[in-house]
């Protein structure tokens, strides 16, 4: 801050543009966010710090698929008003050089297709529309001096933009980076029963695996070691998979 009663420091506001993919070996969403300096000040240096958040409460969700796929993070319909909750997406921190007046900034946020992960499993249970994201923003500012000696400034904690981010965006970059796969993450106990159940039955890949184990009682009701009956969302489940049976 400078220590000077009269001279004027930085104010910033920020307005998020729109959102691509950005290109690379990881899966990257690129922000574009327009910074707007209104007290004349020019600035040397920005280190943007930005906390953004899904605004899960204020999207509908009137599609039937989208209820049934969202029940593991915000349970049965009737209980949304108490369920639904804002989520953190990402945490990025990003350089901007110097300007005056305004300028333009790409906030990058790596991305992941992780369904271990809460907000990747709402993206993922979303089937069109956008999703409404909160853009908190903090760091510091560097200008000069009325003596031309460095200066900082830290941007106030009550910065914020809204934005509702096209789903078709979160959708294209799934597509490059993850094209017809999906991650599912188990427990190393869990993974060595199927992998035994997989080697018991022959099987050629993980699909067959999984598709054998989805087939249901009627199809092959020894896959689920007397499990015939129980409920399919019970049933299901991978700590539901066989153990290895006994002599």
């Amino acid at each position: 801050m400078s220590t000077g009663n009269t001279q004027a420091v930085p104010e910033l506001d920020f307005e998020v543009l729109d959102v691509d993919v950005a290109r690379g070996v990881v899966p990257l969403l690129s922000f574009r966010v327009r910074i707007t300096e209104h007290a004349g000040v020019p600035v040397d240096a920005v280190t943007l710090e930005c906390q953004i958040q899904i605004e899960a409460a204020r999207r509908r969700y009137k599609d039937p698929r989208e209820q049934e796929a969202l029940l593991d993070i915000f349970g049965e319909p009737h209980r949304y008003a108490k369920t639904v909750r804002t989520m953190v997406l990402a945490i990025a921190t990003t350089q901007v050089p110097r300007f005056t007046g305004s300028t333009e900034a790409q906030v990058k946020v790596s991305s992941s297709f992780d369904l271990g992960l809460g907000w990747v499993k709402y993206f993922h249970a979303l089937e069109e529309g956008e999703v409404p994201l909160a853009f908190q923003f903090s760091g510091t500012v560097f200008y000069q001096g009325e003596a031309g000696n460095l200066q900082i400034s830290k941007i106030p904690w009550d910065r914020e933009a809204s934005f509702r981010m096209p789903l078709t965006v979160w959708k294209q970059m799934v597509d490059e980076h993850y094209p017809d796969d999906n991650w599912l993450t188990l427990r190393r106990d869990v993974f060595d029963r199927l992998y035994r159940y997989r080697a018991r039955n022959a099987l050629g890949s993980w699909e067959e695996t999984i598709t054998q184990l989805l087939a249901g009682e009627a199809d092959a009701p020894e896959a689920y070691g007397g499990l015939a009956g129980t409920p399919a969302s019970n049933r299901l489940r991978f700590t539901n998979i066989p153990d290895d049976p006994v002599p």
